[in-house]
């Protein structure tokens, strides 16, 4: 009648979560509708601040945008995943030479906020003319900080391995690379898989930042859009439509984690289940053994 962490509910119990379920939703429903009437009680769903979004020129802006929110998003997360590989690598090195400053390093841009990041890349280029346009500032801002995440989620997806498996391969007489390269990343990589689909949604949302330093993605194209007189500053309308945007491109990574994180425990069923014994047979019967 009980689990380890808690104990399970009884017939009182259960009731009473089932209220608190109903209440709380209720509330949730209460608030969003309490929204929708603000909003339309302000005159957001006037048809002048959503007839914008069908003409072909507003369709091709957003494009624009949402190309350029994809193409940071795409090059700062290949290069964020090698960052972390490198310096998850260097983390669990036997060498103190090369596992101190790759401490110092993880452990610097996960401690700087992410804006600042930018602000360095950005203004720093300007100052010292190395010509950085904002879509690097953005890039490597968003390199540094998820990459330090990430060799903290690949030296702990490795590290969560059993125990029992590296002394194996050791046993084997495997070095540490081939253990692992071999033994220990294809085990972890399942169990990180989620977590670092999590980093790459965090990442694709931080590229919002890029506006504040004039990147032309998807919310500075918003931002624009929002400051016309002519359909009475339809900021908000904008925003809900940019955040639909970016729930489908974030929804779209969970389901392909989801797909990958399926599949990999299919293959590992597959591949983990033995082998079938070979039938023999007696010659001087003719059935097999």
């Amino acid at each position: 009648m009980s689990t380890m962490l808690y104990d399970v509910p009884g017939p009182r119990a259960k009731v009473r979560n089932r209220i608190l379920n109903v209440v709380v939703v209720l509330l949730v429903l209460g608030a969003i509708a309490w929204v929708v009437y603000r909003l339309n009680a302000t005159g957001q769903f006037e048809s002048r601040r959503w007839v914008q979004f069908q003409y072909s020129s507003i369709q091709s802006q957003l494009l624009h945008g949402l190309l350029n929110t994809l193409r940071a998003a795409g090059l700062a997360a290949v290069l964020a995943v090698l960052f972390g590989a490198v310096f998850a690598a260097a983390r669990i090195s036997d060498h103190a030479w090369v596992r101190a400053p790759a401490v110092l390093v993880v452990e610097l841009f996960r401690a700087i906020p992410l804006l600042i990041l930018m602000f360095f890349f950005y203004y720093g280029s300007l100052q010292f003319h190395l010509g950085l346009t904002p879509f690097w500032a953005v890039v490597f801002g968003l390199t540094l900080y998820n990459g330090s995440v990430l060799a903290e989620i690949f030296r702990a997806g490795i590290a969560a391995v059993p125990k029992g498996q590296r002394e194996a391969s050791y046993a084997l007489g495997l070095r540490k690379n081939q253990v692992v390269r071999l033994v220990l990343l294809p085990q972890a990589i399942s169990a990180m898989l989620p977590a670092i689909v999590s980093q790459l949604v965090v990442l694709l949302k931080d590229t919002a930042l890029g506006f504040i330093i004039t990147y032309g993605e998807l919310l500075y194209v918003g931002k624009q859009m929002g400051g016309r007189l002519q359909y009475g500053f339809p900021y908000i309308p904008t925003y809900i439509v940019i955040a639909v945007i970016y729930i489908g491109l974030c929804s779209l990574l969970s389901i392909l984690a989801r797909y990958l994180e399926g599949r990999s425990r299919r293959r590992r069923k597959i591949t983990g289940a033995p082998p079938p014994l070979p039938l023999t047979t007696d010659p001087g019967q003719g059935a097999p053994l």
